[in-house]
């Protein structure tokens, strides 16, 4: 697959996953109709859909059908969206703008915004436990992957995660190991999840799951460090919000610790070796491969 393919590849599945969310969302003027929009405001602001994407190609990588996968990867952007919608608030990161637009605490105040955070996170298990019944999946795998979920959003996971990275905002003494934990917990658990239920689904036997599971902790932190950078080195227009941030606001990054340069080549090391992990794979699982160099490759 090169790169026009991979582009074609995200553009068509990222299409899958905002039809099937705004099917599945209760419409702007359902009641509570500033809810509902509110919603809707931060789901459709334009993201890339990593995750769900990566679900479903993970999926596919292994055999499986992409049909299956697509309630449970939508249900994947529910939270993803919920947290970044958390985030922003002044009480976490305190942001103005995500995806180039006022984040959901300016357009709608403080409380709405948390009920939205709310209402995307149950919507999730809804989604899942709604679609996964009309479907032909077990009721166990069904279970499996919605304990995987719910693990890895909660409190051993993406939540903890975003608790140490405030804790740790402004020290000077955070080490490599305890922010590669914090980057791991905040952003990587959820990629992960996205991999390892598309594996799930797809049928994946235990060494596959195996594979997939070292792959997705390496792409996760991958992702994250990559973030990083482009805090220092993006452009505010590209990447939507203002440039510089982590720095303004004293947040321990792999930059600030080890400098731009070498924060590059972890990243790049760490997707080479999750690449390694799926090297047995064959040319069905070329799509997440492009999606982990891309990864690296990114404005987003």
């Amino acid at each position: 697959m090169d790169n026009a393919g991979l582009l074609t590849y995200l553009s068509e599945r990222r299409l899958e996953v905002d039809r099937l969310l705004h099917s599945y969302l209760p419409g702007p003027k359902s009641d509570p109709p500033l809810l509902h929009e509110a919603m809707r405001y931060s789901l459709f602001a334009g993201g890339k859909r990593i995750r769900p994407i990566l679900c479903i190609a993970s999926c596919e990588a292994v055999g499986g059908r992409s049909v299956l996968a697509l309630p449970f990867a939508s249900a994947i952007e529910l939270i993803h969206t919920y947290s970044l919608v958390h985030d922003d608030l002044p009480a976490m990161d305190d942001d103005a703008y995500r995806r180039g637009k006022l984040t959901n605490h300016k357009m709608f105040g403080e409380s709405t915004a948390i009920l939205v955070g709310d209402a995307l996170l149950t919507a999730a298990f809804t989604m899942m436990a709604e679609k996964g019944l009309a479907s032909t999946i077990s009721p166990k795998k069904i279970l499996r992957v919605m304990l995987e979920l719910g693990s890895a959003s909660g409190s051993t996971g993406m939540v903890g995660g975003q608790l140490n990275d405030i804790e740790a905002q402004g020290k000077e003494d955070l080490t490599l190991e305890k922010l590669k934990r914090i980057h791991t917990h905040k952003t990587g658990v959820l990629i992960r999840a996205s991999v390892r239920i598309g594996g799930i689904l797809g049928g994946a036997g235990p060494k596959k799951r195996s594979q997939l599971t070292c792959f997705g902790e390496k792409i996760g932190l991958a992702f994250q460090i990559a973030d990083d950078v482009l805090d220092v080195e993006g452009e505010e227009k590209k990447l939507g919000k203002p440039v510089g941030q982590d720095e303004s606001k004293g947040r321990c990054t792999y930059p600030a610790l080890m400098g731009v340069s070498r924060a590059k080549k972890e990243a790049i090391v760490l997707v080479e070796e999750a690449l390694t992990e799926i090297k047995s794979f064959g040319p069905e699982a070329d799509p997440i491969r492009q999606i982990a160099l891309f990864i690296i490759d990114r404005e987003k």
